[in-house]
């Protein structure tokens, strides 16, 4: 799935408030984020939309925040109890979005930031989270 313009126009406003800081996101494998998340070394958020939310089911214990939200900035410091220390792991499709949004929470001051390479679908960097059997919540 390619980004569309909606969501690099909007990425960025969602972020503005925030000042910028040059962070490195690091990756993760689908088998070494559900190691994490279960073992709470991690907040796994999961950005898709709802429709693939449904498609798939989600990584177990993941926060569900559409990327596409408005609010989608506030809605990740919410999520991590307004510590941006906090690490955390995002997931999408295929690893491109996850990056992407990851990328912009780096330059935003968040400083323990993931992505999961492989995503749910898996990617070049490896099977993803449903080819590995990794356990799934199913989409509320």
């Amino acid at each position: 799935m390619l980004l569309n313009r909606r969501f690099m126009i909007a990425a960025p406003t969602a972020f503005a408030a925030f000042p910028v800081f040059a962070e490195e996101v690091r990756l993760l494998t689908a088998i070494e984020a559900h190691e994490k998340a279960s073992a709470g070394e991690i907040v796994l958020i999961d950005v898709r939309e709802p429709d693939e939310w449904a498609e798939s089911g989600v990584a177990e214990g993941a926060e569900r925040i559409n990327m596409r939200n408005p609010r989608l900035g506030a809605m990740l410091d919410a999520a991590l109890g307004g510590n941006r220390d906090a690490a955390v792991a995002l997931i999408c499709r295929t690893g491109a979005r996850s990056q992407a949004i990851a990328d912009a929470m780096a330059r935003s001051g968040f400083t323990n930031v993931f992505s999961v390479g492989d995503g749910m679908f898996g990617s070049s960097r490896g099977p993803g989270w449903l080819r590995s059997g990794l356990p799934l919540d199913k989409a509320r």
